[in-house]
């Protein structure tokens, strides 16, 4: 007997039998997991003793509802938090001498200008970091910022490339930051429906929501993005019907993961089908769980084994076989087995832990947006967290306004919306595009001119369009540690090349590194293809296969890589050459010679040579060098110059005197030990 299932013969939640399971020193480590009947014996014995109202109030204590009015308690406390922490940084800020300065090659001297800084002291700073620069010569950027420091200075670098001016602002409140946990709260938990067409998914969308969808679209095909919000045992579950899987990936693309829990519709009757190998692979590529809904029991020619064996090909092993698939048979037509289903996605987001904060300003994803008539422009938007009202200024992209309108997911107007809560809004200067991000801002100021600016730099970027790598660039981006997995799309003509071809790059292996195939089949190369690809950072392989015009120019586009081959070795071999790419050079040290200084000659032009005796191997020109006085290194740099007597060589051996000069160094003194080396790279 599973755990949850036992859970609710007792009429207690999963998470407090799994304390239970504990306590009794059974192995249970998930609501999925397998008790056998000696053990359910054992734990019905120790509930006979202990209340279970007890048990779940102890160890299982019942979160807040959402879609309540907020805590307004929690909502001061963190309101008092936050006005607190503001006022800490506008203290740190008051008492730092902050410089705007461009992000640019900068000589010594405009840097000093720039900082207001005399030139002897930033020449004396740059010495002691052992840099000998004239007036002209260019300091980088990241020594600029070392300097400045040194003086009670923080640099405002203005980026002269703003790629994306909405890192600034997108970035940071997309990223899993962490917050306290006093402020989160249970959400809902956000499920996409996927599969095959024709397979059921917007009429088990249906048989969920008790509304006929359906009928009411062209041909019976969804052709839009809905998203839904339904009550299931006192919590909200939000679900999202995609018109197809290059949506999902487009808004994934675009840095937005919107999903929590997927369901792959299968029908019985056909079983996988290539759209829902599709599926599979975007799904995968998500990263979240995976319910299988195998859908069509009710039809006569159903079966329910051969889909389940069909999804072991695809690394989706049943629970029941001793995999971790969640699968459910049902029909969305009748109605078998949606109950279930829904309870086995609460179970899944119990165990995700599902968090938010309502009390932040709002973020949310856009899921789609048009152009109306009556009502001008319209955005259908998640709330990913915090709490967005009526009247808060936003900005989305190069889009900005104010909150008129919201409307939930049944027409109903709604002062605020939480977060998980799929909603409609009014008060957009125009019209924003799917996966663009909404973030609550200060006052409509501040958003009509962070939406200018990404309007400025949108125009900047179109015309400096993104080209797509070669894979000697890629291998070389990838060397200097970058990524350490290849994400791959491999497209054959038929299936027997494809399993060919599959066969051989998992037979390739290389140290450290990864290949990841993320989506295969037969066929040309789609724009499903291309989305993934981009959506994964994933490069894409064609055997033998067409690429539509149209496709190449958007993979130009969108800066994804497409090769196309017609012999299996070349393919291979391009790969191989590619992955090695991957590996991060190592080095060992291989020791040269030591010297010791005996004396110290100045001379105006080259500084001081050091006159130094070779104790062991030889001193080498261009050669990595350590000084050490006494056991303390105090410099390394490398070996500038080397002389016999008047003559520049490019060696000197033991037991010969020679003059060296050391790039940035003069501060020798006599007993200094100069140690000469070189960094000799490990071949893997």
């Amino acid at each position: 007997m599973k755990v949850h299932e036992l859970a609710k013969e007792l009429d207690i939640t999963s998470k407090a039998l799994l304390v239970i399971t504990a306590k009794l020193g059974i192995d249970a480590k998930s609501h999925a997991s397998s008790i056998v009947v000696d053990d359910v014996a054992k734990i019905k014995k120790h509930i006979d003793s202990i209340a279970v109202n007890k048990v779940q109030a102890a160890q299982a204590p019942e979160e807040p509802k959402l879609n309540e009015n907020i805590d307004a308690v929690s909502l001061a406390e963190f309101e008092k938090e936050e006005a607190k922490n503001k006022k800490q940084v506008e203290e740190v800020v008051a008492d730092l001498n902050i410089i705007e300065i461009e992000d640019k090659e900068l000589t010594v001297k405009e840097f000093a200008e720039a900082t207001k800084l005399p030139l002897t002291q930033v020449i004396t700073a740059l010495l002691k970091k052992g840099l000998m620069l004239n007036l002209n010569q260019n300091i980088e950027m990241s020594l600029a910022e070392e300097i400045a420091q040194q003086f009670n200075i923080v640099l405002d670098i203005k980026s002269l490339k703003k790629t994306d001016q909405q890192k600034r602002v997108e970035d940071v409140f997309l990223a899993e930051i962490e917050e306290e946990e006093r402020f989160l709260k249970e959400r809902p938990p956000v499920v996409t429906v996927m599969g095959h067409v024709d397979h059921g998914k917007t009429k088990l969308l249906d048989a969920i929501r008790k509304t006929n969808v359906v009928d009411s679209e062209a041909g019976g095909i969804t052709q839009h993005i809905g998203a839904y919000q339904v009550h299931v045992n006192n919590r909200d579950i939000t679900f999202i019907d995609t018109p197809g899987h290059e949506a999902f990936t487009e808004i994934r693309a675009r840095g937005a993961n919107i999903t929590d829990i997927v369901i792959l519709v299968v029908a019985a009757d056909d079983g996988i089908m290539p759209q829902t190998v599709e599926a599979i692979s975007h799904a995968k590529a998500a990263k979240v769980p995976i319910i299988v809904a195998i859908n069509k029991i009710d039809k006569p020619d159903a079966n329910i084994e051969k889909v389940k064996q069909q999804l072991t090909e695809y690394d989706l092993v049943p629970e029941e076989w001793g995999g971790k698939t969640v699968v459910m048979p049902i029909s969305a037509k009748v109605g078998t087995g949606v109950s279930e289903l829904l309870e086995m996605i609460l179970l899944i987001a119990d165990t995700e832990e599902l968090k938010a904060n309502p009390h932040k300003k709002a973020v949310g994803i856009i899921l789609e947006s048009h152009l109306s008539k009556n009502k001008g422009p319209i955005a259908t938007i998640l709330i990913k967290s915090g709490t967005l009202r009526v009247g808060h200024p936003f900005v989305i992209g190069p889009v900005h306004g104010k909150i008129r309108a919201i409307t939930d997911d049944k027409g109903n107007l709604r002062k605020e919306a939480s977060p998980a809560m799929p909603v409609e809004i009014m008060g957009l200067s125009s019209v924003p595009k799917a996966g663009d991000v909404l973030q609550v801002v200060g006052s409509e100021k501040e958003a009509r001119q962070i939406a200018e600016e990404r309007k400025h730099e949108l125009m900047e970027m179109q015309h400096s369009k993104k080209r797509a790598l070669s894979l000697e660039e890629i291998s070389l981006k990838i060397s200097e540690g970058e990524l350490q997995t290849l994400n791959l799309v491999v497209k054959s003509d038929v299936i027997g090349s494809l399993e060919a071809i599959l066969g051989s790059i998992k037979k390739i292996k290389v140290e450290s590194t990864a290949i990841n195939i993320i989506h295969s089949g037969t066929g040309v190369i789609t724009e499903s293809d291309l989305m993934l690809a981009k959506a994964s950072s994933a490069i894409i392989l064609g055997f033998n296969v067409a690429l539509p015009i149209e496709i190449k120019n958007k993979g130009e586009e969108d800066g994804v890589v497409i090769k196309l081959y017609n012999i299996i070795y070349k393919l291979l071999d391009d790969l191989d050459a590619t992955l090695k790419g991957l590996l991060k050079p190592e080095f060992e040290r291989v020791h040269i010679g030591t010297a010791d200084v005996r004396q110290m000659f100045k001379f105006s032009k080259v500084g001081v040579i050091a006159g130094c005796y070779i104790t062991e191997g030889k001193m080498v020109k261009g050669s990595d060098i350590e000084i050490y006085r006494g056991t303390n290194m105090i410099y390394e740099g490398k070996l500038t110059s080397l002389k016999r007597f008047k003559e520049d060589v490019r060696e000197a051996l033991t037991g010969y005197e020679c003059g060296i000069v050391i790039d940035g160094f003069n501060e020798y003194q006599e007993e200094d030990h100069i140690l000469v080396y070189a960094l000799k790279q490990i071949t893997k």
